[in-house]
């Protein structure tokens, strides 16, 4: 019962945390919003492991530092699926996939429900469909290369669950420490690899520099303001994904990995509801439907 009270309630911060990443993104490369994600993360998780704690140990290390590669690569295409949007179709997508990936191999290697139990995984992924396709006539449609963008980053966010689910269960927050770590190192090292090509292409194009008009000046005043407003909304992405992955990895820890995967693939509810609060997405019938469907899914995966 409480490891199904921690993925439901990863679930709605994970959302929120991409919701805030999807809107900085619209302002920045995702690149860069995905590593100051993960910069701020690290910080708060080095906060918080003088109070969490954990045991050190090489598998710790290394399993968090897979997990972190597979999570660098997937975040940085979910905040940019996001920015192309609509958040509340492609952010349940990426919750398909990486609902089934680790399920799957849950199932195949050796997890075991009651009745109850596989009636409410298979309840779960009806409601993650039901709330990422919406088939009503009118209805937002997200572009091709957002769905796949969707589909890949949802199967890595599968493995990330995949591989943070080898670490004993004593490590406590140590494999987070060493999954965001990689992930800054990663994301970072990208970064300056595409800031490094962008200057030289720039510095090409003032051989011939002309006078600025006022446009100019005016656009690069917005620009500092757009990037002084989506580094924020990273940092504050940052946190709550932290926050997340915390209350992931414990309820892995003390439950099962097929259960938490589809409990934490409930994450677009939190990412529609801020969607249509904050961007007056249209939330359809049938994803309200699918959301309802969700909280029984979570109901019956707890029971059992």
């Amino acid at each position: 019962m409480f490891a199904a009270l921690l993925g439901i309630t990863g679930a709605f911060v994970y959302g929120s945390s991409d919701f805030l990443g999807g809107l900085a993104s619209k302002r920045i490369s995702p690149l860069i919003v995905t590593a100051t994600s993960a910069a701020a993360g690290l910080v708060i998780l080095l906060l918080l492991f003088p109070v969490l704690g954990g045991a050190w140990s090489w598998s710790a290390v290394i399993w968090g530092g897979l997990s972190g590669i597979s999570g660098a690569i997937a975040l940085s295409l979910l905040y940019a699926c996001l920015a192309i949007g609509p958040m509340s179709i492609l952010s349940p997508t990426t919750a398909i996939m990486s609902a089934v990936v680790p399920m799957t191999f849950g199932l195949a290697t050796g997890t075991t429900f009651g009745l109850v139990g596989y009636l409410g995984l298979g309840v779960a992924l009806v409601a993650v469909v039901l709330v990422g396709f919406v088939p009503e006539k009118g209805a937002v449609r997200p572009s091709a290369k957002g769905l796949i963008m969707a589909i890949v980053s949802g199967a890595l966010i599968g493995l990330f669950l995949i591989l943070i689910n080898q670490t004993p269960t004593d490590s406590g927050i140590v494999p987070l420490l060493f999954n965001r770590g990689v992930n800054a190192v990663l994301l970072f090292s990208a970064v300056g690899v595409v800031a490094l090509s962008s200057r030289r292409k720039r510095a090409r194009a003032q051989l011939h520099p002309a006078a600025p008009l006022g446009s100019e000046v005016d656009a690069r005043a917005n620009a500092k303001a757009n990037l002084r407003t989506a580094l924020l909304l990273a940092l504050g992405c940052g946190v709550l994904d932290a926050v997340a992955n915390v209350l992931l990895l414990t309820g892995i820890h003390i439950g099962d990995l097929a259960v938490m995967s589809v409990l934490t693939a409930m994450y677009p509810a939190g990412t529609i509801i801020l969607a249509a609060i904050v961007l007056r997405e249209r939330i359809a019938p049938v994803q309200i439907g699918g959301l309802v469907l969700a909280l029984v899914a979570a109901g019956m995966l707890a029971v059992a």
